[in-house]
């Protein structure tokens, strides 16, 4: 009987090791498994490396069809430099001329084994959506950060490698921007990048998402666009949108003069449905008017439509600079906080009525009926810059003859003395606007120096 005890305790013991050793190496396993699939941290905030972010580290991938390639290539001979940018068209088939002044074409692959069932859709969203994975699959090398848009998206490169460059690559980011529409977001989500506006995958997360994206779209034919199917598979890997306000997905239709004379206080990266909107200079078609644009984005790329507001207390005006595009002067005291709001220039990107349709995702503010109720505005006309300081004018823009104080309607010029803005990482996180003074004026223009506040300096007139 004891030596049958002693069997039984001998055995309980070795299943109780042996059980134990299982159990160790299941954890050892679960550690290990961890290490190799769990993902870099997704700290959104630069980490330093052996190198700075140049343009060379950005990569563009570009949705384009045959139809529509060949009307949007002037927008995209703005921003594409053959000699510094690296970007890619992908089109459904091979266009007819090819362009040595325009990026290297890739045509899609065959996407009929996805689903798409979404009604009245574009069945295109799918392959749109598998850009990621082909432009990944490239294998190119050098790349921090894989950039997406569409055709008619008009980037400022410089921007978006200041932007990006506050950034660890190394981490999972998804870096864009939302709708300026209400109705768009709740329609689609308002953790998404609207993929018109631009986004950003950092070269980590990009090569996990190309692994996992041809899985992850089966699970989405009911989803209207290539964007929200690229929203999902990042969803479903854990990571989260990171807002960048510079990204314009510009779901407006009409005048955008109100949007682009109060933009944020971060840089311009990009601008999209342009073809829905007005020039954004009077008297020229779009692309004058963005190669307009241009002309001062490429002096001081940080400072293009930054807003500064100073006061002429003598004169009791108040003065709002959207460098590189326009000033408005106003007859009178202005209050700061009630410039900031973006004029009501534009209509709501869908035509039919509704409640949500007038709703957008910034505060707004009336733009008055009767052209004399507004401000006199100066559009952006020339400029030139040296080492440093940028000389920049601006023309009077005449609408009508309305009675003004004589400090106003003598004026025909404005011109800005600046130095160019440089923005390091804490003026990214933590931006302050701009002061600025209004110099003694000569004859018909209007002078003004901008500069950096003083510690207690507040923007407004002296009382």
């Amino acid at each position: 009987m004891s030596t049958i005890l002693k069997t039984l305790t001998s055995s309980r013991f070795l299943l109780i090791l042996a059980n134990t050793i299982t159990i160790y190496l299941l954890l050892c396993r679960q550690d290990t498994l961890q290490t190799e699939q769990s993902p870099p941290p997704t700290a959104t905030t630069a980490v330093a490396s052996a190198s700075t972010t140049s343009v060379r580290n950005l990569l563009f991938s570009i949705a384009s069809s045959s139809k529509s390639f060949p009307n949007r290539k002037p927008y995209i001979r703005l921003w594409y430099n053959p000699q510094t940018t690296r970007a890619f068209i992908f089109l459904d088939r091979p266009p007819n001329v090819s362009a040595p002044t325009l990026p290297p074409v890739i045509i899609s692959g065959d996407t009929s084994r996805f689903p798409y069932t979404f009604p009245r859709g574009l069945r295109s969203a799918v392959r749109v959506a598998r850009i990621v994975k082909e432009v990944v699959d490239r294998e190119p090398s050098e790349v921090r950060w894989f950039v997406f848009g569409d055709d008619d998206t008009v980037f400022f490169v410089d921007n978006l490698v200041t932007v990006l460059s506050n950034y660890d690559h190394e981490s999972w980011v998804y870096v864009g921007g939302r709708s300026e529409s209400y109705e768009q977001n709740v329609a689609n989500s308002f953790d998404m990048a609207f993929g018109g506006g631009g986004f950003a995958i950092s070269s980590s997360l990009a090569r996990v998402l190309a692994r996992v994206s041809d899985s992850c779209l089966m699970r989405y034919g009911h989803l209207y666009g290539s964007d929200s199917r690229v929203f999902s598979c990042l969803a479903e890997l854990g990571i989260g949108l990171t807002h960048e306000p510079g990204f314009h997905q510009v779901d407006l239709r009409g005048n955008l003069f109100g949007m682009l004379s109060a933009h944020p206080l971060s840089p311009l990266l990009s601008l999209h449905h342009l073809d829905a909107v007005d020039p954004l200079f009077p008297n020229m078609n779009r692309t004058q008017a963005l190669t307009h644009l241009f002309k001062a984005a490429k002096v001081d790329p940080a400072r293009v439509l930054q807003q500064t507001v100073c006061y002429d207390q003598a004169n009791s005006l108040t003065v709002s600079i959207s460098w590189g595009y326009a000033v408005q002067i106003y007859d009178g005291n202005q209050l700061l906080p009630d410039l900031l709001p973006l004029q009501r220039t534009f209509v709501p990107w869908r035509r039919r009525r509704s409640i949500n349709g007038s709703f957008y995702m910034f505060n707004t503010r009336d733009y008055p009926k009767d052209p004399c109720e507004r401000p006199t505005i100066f559009f952006f006309n020339n400029i030139t810059s040296n080492a440093d300081v940028v000389d920049s004018k601006y023309r009077k823009h005449t609408v009508e003859n309305c009675f003004k104080p004589n400090s106003i309607r003598n004026l025909k010029q404005v011109r800005v003395f600046s130095k160019k803005l440089e923005v390091d990482r804490k003026q990214i996180k933590v931006p302050r606007r701009q002061c600025c003074d209004i110099l003694p004026s000569v004859g018909d223009m209007m002078t003004i120096k901008i500069r950096n506040c003083g510690t207690y300096e507040l923007i407004s007139m002296s009382t």
